[in-house]
Parts: structure tokens; sequence; C-alpha cells
């Protein structure tokens, strides 16, 4: 069962601009859409992860991976990264200077089958925690001699147990955002880590802040986003390209991905002209565009860096402010031909 989590019993209708593409299977039209936001102590919710009870865990400010009770409706402290990290000093602050004593977890993946939640942690390189949570266990600081500076986006091979990640950056790490855009940084790196060998290795080098990973249900490639390149790649996993890269697709600031039960993938996607038009696209695993969602209110015009599909929600993260937002999706079925334009207007 979905959580549907509140703050001041806020609910409101969402203004959205829905942009139907043809495929080759039926449409289907949002036919009402409100929201529901849920508090985030501390802030910073990049990601959001589920378990297999429905319960929604996501990364904060603080170094703090939280964890929302779906019959309590509230968080409580789950894991964290760190094995310094003091909760007089660490709890409600959001100062990157004080990430390698705090930790400041990014992404996360679970590995249902094991029930192990992996965490990307900015200043802590890939670490992994099982059900009880508390302190999580480093797996990795360094691939190939060189040391993780800022990891980022996660995923993990159901299948497999394969865990992949990314690291945005070899020379600037969390705390030097800016330097790293004003100097153009490519030196990004999109890893894999094998559980059984406990050992890890590069795939992909030279990437401009890449951030969202995503695993194709049936293990044959990989998703991986480049936020500041403003593209997304397809590694093979199998096959006769197994191991090589194409660039799958051009698109705004792409950061998370997210992939659906159906294979799918929704991607948070900004435009910025010249304010930022938070939103979200949704693609296959060929790159085409099967739904383009622009988000209103609550965000307005703050980007956003997660859209989540789970059940008939979807959850929307933001790294920039103190909630979370869970929008209920009512659908049916609609025909169109060549496409169409729908707008869900705001409610009375």
């Amino acid at each position: 069962m979905a959580i549907i989590l509140t703050c001041r019993n806020t609910v409101a209708m969402l203004h959205i601009i829905i942009i139907l593409f043809s495929f080759s299977f039926p449409s289907m039209s949002i036919s009402s859409l409100s929201f529901e936001t849920f508090p985030v102590p501390s802030g910073g919710p990049e990601a959001f992860i589920f378990d297999s009870t429905g319960a929604l865990y996501t990364g904060v400010n603080d170094g703090r991976i939280l964890k929302y009770n779906t019959s309590s409706k509230a968080s409580i402290d789950f894991a964290h990264a760190s094995p310094k990290r003091n909760k007089a000093l660490c709890d409600g602050k959001a100062d990157p200077k004080l990430g390698y004593i705090c930790g400041r977890t990014l992404g996360l993946g679970f590995h249902y089958k094991t029930n192990q939640l992996y965490m990307a942690d900015a200043y802590h390189g890939l670490c992994v925690v099982g059900p009880k949570g508390g302190l999580a266990t480093q797996l990795l600081n360094s691939v190939g001699g060189q040391p993780l500076k800022w990891l980022d986006g996660i995923d993990v091979d159901q299948r497999t147990g394969n865990v992949y990640f990314t690291d945005v950056s070899s020379v600037y790490n969390l705390s030097q955002v800016q330097e790293s855009i004003n100097a153009g940084d490519s030196t990004g790196k999109f890893m894999v880590y094998n559980p059984n060998t406990k050992k890890a290795r590069v795939l992909l080098t030279g990437l401009k802040a890449p951030g969202g990973v995503g695993v194709a249900n049936d293990s044959s490639f990989v998703l991986v986003s480049e936020f500041t390149g403003n593209r997304i790649w397809k590694y093979w996993l199998k096959g006769v390209k197994a191991n090589t890269a194409q660039l799958l697709m051009n698109t705004s600031t792409p950061a998370n991905i997210k992939k659906t039960r159906s294979g799918d993938f929704w991607v948070a996607s900004n435009i910025q002209k010249p304010k930022y038009i938070p939103g979200g696209i949704r693609i296959n695993g060929d790159g085409k565009i099967l739904e383009t969602l622009t988000f209103g209110a609550p965000y307005n015009n703050t980007p956003i860096t997660e859209v989540h599909r789970h059940r008939n929600q979807l959850y929307v993260a933001d790294y920039y402010v103190n909630f979370g937002c869970a929008y209920k999706i009512s659908r049916h079925p609609r025909k169109t031909l060549g496409g169409g334009v729908g707008k869900i207007e705001k409610s009375p």
C-alpha cells in the first residue's frame, strides 16, 4: 500500500500541462491529479526509495536516512553513513562543510532479495545497511586507486545484485558545486560494484556531472544521465553491444532516473528559460518520450531532482526544499490521433 504523508493536511490540485506523444500502445491521459506534501526534517530529499512493504526512505541534509512509517505517517531516523556522526552537532544542520562528519547520502537503492539498502554518500562513498538500520557499512571509498569524491546516483540490478552508481566529479566534492559548474567539469564516472566479488570497476569516464542511474528490468542495459551535459547514455550489459555505450538522447538537465514496473523510466528534467520550469519525462529504453510533465505548485521555479512512480502515485523529490510531494494519479484510456495536448486546470 502506497503511503500518503501530509503536512498540515495540505492538499491542492496540481496545475500541470501534459504533452501526450503517440506510441504503439493505447495512450492514457491524466483525468485528475492532486498532491499532498509531507515534511522532511533538515530538508534536501534528493531521492526516494521504497521497501517491499511500501515504506519510503530518503537521505537529508544532516546525514540521516529517514524512514517514513506507513501507519503513523511520521519519519524516524533509520540509518547514517558516517561513523563520526554526532546527533548534537549534525541534526538539523545543512552545512556541506560538516559532510565528512555528518555524511550526506544522495542516492538510495534496495536489493529486495537480500533486503539491503545501498547508499551513495557524497562524502563516505558506497555504503550498505541491513533492515535494522543504524550505521552503514562502507563498501568503497575508492575505485582503481582513485578516491570517490562525490557519489550521487545509484540503482541495483535485481537479477544479479550488482550495484551501479555515479561519481559526479573526480576533482570536486559536494561542497564545491559552483566551482565544478564554473570549471565545466567533465571528470565524472559511472561504475559497478559486484557484491559477490566485492570489487568495483569503472565503466565510463569523462562525464559531465553524472547523476541518474536506471537498470533495465531485463538487466540488458543501464541508463546514465549527465546533468550539466544535458544528455542520457545507454550502457549495454548484454548482447553484441555489451560493454559499450551509445548516446540515447539529449534533454535539459536530466537528474535522477527511476524505472517503472512496466520497464519505462521517469527522468527529472528541468527547463531553464530563463527561470527553471520543474518537470519530468517518461521514456522507454530507446529514448522515445512517452510523456512530459511540468509541475507548478508547490515547486514553482525550483528545479526538481526526481520523479518516482510508486503504485498509483508520483513522488517528486527535490534537493532544494524541506518537503516531499506525492501526486495521486487517476487515469483512464483515451483515443488519440497522432498525439495531443491535455491541460489540467486548477480546481475551483
